[in-house]
């Protein structure tokens, strides 16, 4: 082999391992969690299932072109709560003021009956409320609420059921209510533990935290470079934002 040859080969190794090292650090600082904090005073959330024909959305992708169509921008989205096989809401849930699925205070197997389970809802005076689901009252200002368990934090303390080092390990996501009473929406990048996945909202301040759901979690964060927008979900939970009068789509005649 040629010496420059050779000088060429060193080069593109040299080049090469760089590249490796640095995607490799990348990876290493990269957050575990994907994560949204929602300002409800200034930002519009809502829980979603079904559009105005009464079909499912289904998929992150669904709520976000049934969004464009409205004149929305979906900015955040993630499935928000478990579903039946018909993949109906499991448990309580509210739309807009109106209770389409009763609240479940029965026990059973799997993760939505480790006790205690809870509620997260949205008042019509624009707060999030996360409580045990035996504490759940509607007083009439519930615009919308999912029902979900178990619980991740209740009162500033994680569940007891969870041990750390616990070997079950699922991509989870949840939800939160942080001290300055936003809320925290979060999604782990990898499998976690249940114990270290209530302990990232603990951290975070949150006093009540609810686990939403498991392997089939999907996130859409285009502004985090994470625009999954697949899945098959019952209810979704999403942020959005008027489009500008000249991205919205016109008026079918």
């Amino acid at each position: 082999m040629s010496k420059s040859k050779v000088l060429l080969f060193i080069a593109l190794t040299v080049a090469l391992v760089a590249g490796l090292v640095a995607v490799a650090h990348q990876l290493a600082n990269r957050p575990a969690f994907i994560s949204y904090r929602v300002d409800l005073r200034q930002q519009q959330l809502k829980l979603y299932w079904k559009d105005d024909r009464n079909q499912r959305f289904k998929s992150l992708e669904g709520l976000k072109k049934w969004l464009h169509a409205h004149g929305q921008n979906l900015v955040f989205a993630m499935n928000a709560g478990m579903f039946n096989p018909n993949y109906a809401p499991q448990g309580l849930f509210i739309q807009a003021q109106k209770t389409v699925m009763p609240l479940d205070t029965t026990t059973g197997p799997g993760n939505f009956y480790l006790k205690p389970n809870g509620v997260f809802y949205l008042t019509t005076e624009a707060t999030a409320r996360i409580c045990k689901t035996e504490d759940f009252r509607n007083d009439g200002r519930v615009a919308y609420a999912t029902q979900s368990g178990p619980m991740l934090v209740i009162d500033g303390k994680i569940h007891p059921a969870f041990r750390p080092g616990s070997p079950n390990l699922q991509i989870r996501n949840g939800v939160g209510i942080l001290p300055n009473n936003q809320v925290l929406l979060a999604m782990s990048r990898t499998k976690i533990s249940f114990y270290d996945f209530a302990d990232y909202f603990k951290k975070a301040g949150c006093r009540q935290a609810l686990y939403l759901d498991g392997f089939v979690s999907r996130t859409y964060e285009p502004a985090a470079s994470w625009p999954q927008t697949d899945g098959d979900f019952g209810v979704i939970i999403g942020v959005t934002a008027p489009q500008p009068p000249q991205a919205r789509p016109l008026p079918a005649n």
